[in-house]
């Protein structure tokens, strides 16, 4: 059985869910502690992020890795086109995505820990140790992801600027497409890359991000998932979401 390692908060994890039910293959999705993940990470795969994927004997970090091993192994459904012109600039896009996931992250992070408390009550899982002692383990988990992450004035100032000139920066690819992909006339690795990265910032319906209300986030989040949502990049995720995105395994994860 494929084992995804996931934090299910992560976009860069929806990343490599879509592209598993995209290819539609069987998974668990496996979730792992915020920090702990680090030494699990580095003994299996060398290095400290997740996404992780293990399938039978083969372990494989980062989404796009996965992306490129899946292809190899399972061709049915490919994320990459066979053109070599089309699949790099699937590749070229996807790049755009992994400096632009980073930021997007710290933001995001920011905001959870600052105003959300749906996405801290996701952070430490509906049971189990964490859930058990939360009084105890949300303090920790935030002193952890502060740390961790960076989460610092001048490093936010930094992340929001990044993320409005990327979203320019895509949103211009977008307006030049005049199909509803963003590389040729399919689906790719460009169009799971560009919604699951940007998901966030939209609070899309169905995915860890949906909001009931966004009343306990931030004026500052409010104000830009209008933005987003108004710009054709924003319309673009929304309907890739509505009519790609057929999920096979719970976000949640176990």
């Amino acid at each position: 059985m494929r084992i995804l390692y996931q934090f299910p908060l992560s976009h860069f994890c929806e990343k490599a869910r879509w592209m598993l039910d995209y290819k539609e293959l069987e998974y668990v999705a496996q979730n792992l502690m915020p920090g702990a993940h680090r030494a699990f990470a580095r003994l299996k795969t060398g290095q400290n992020r997740l996404p992780i994927l293990r399938d039978q004997e083969r372990w494989i970090a980062d989404s796009t890795k996965i992306a490129l091993y899946l292809d190899e192994q399972y061709p049915e459904h490919r994320l990459l086109p066979a053109e070599a012109s089309l699949r790099q600039q699937a590749l070229d896009i996807d790049e755009i995505t992994q400096e632009l996931g980073r930021h997007v992250r710290r933001w995001m992070l920011a905001q959870a820990l600052s105003h959300d408390h749906e996405s801290m009550d996701i952070l430490i899982g509906e049971k189990g140790y964490l859930r058990q002692f939360e009084k105890f383990s949300k303090p920790l988990l935030k002193t952890i992801l502060t740390k961790g992450y960076a989460l610092t004035e001048e490093t936010l100032e930094q992340s929001k600027q990044f993320i409005k000139d990327s979203v320019e920066q895509l949103n211009q690819i977008r307006m030049e497409k005049e199909g509803p992909y963003l590389v040729g006339s399919r689906f790719s690795l460009a169009d799971i890359a560009v919604c699951s990265i940007l998901a966030p910032l939209l609070a899309i319906p169905g995915t860890p991000w949906e909001r009931e209300s966004f009343e306990s986030m931030s004026d500052e989040y409010r104000e830009y998932q209008s933005h987003l949502a108004e710009l054709p990049l924003g319309q673009y995720i929304q309907k890739m979401y509505r009519n790609e995105r057929n999920a096979r395994v719970d976000w949640r994860g176990v």
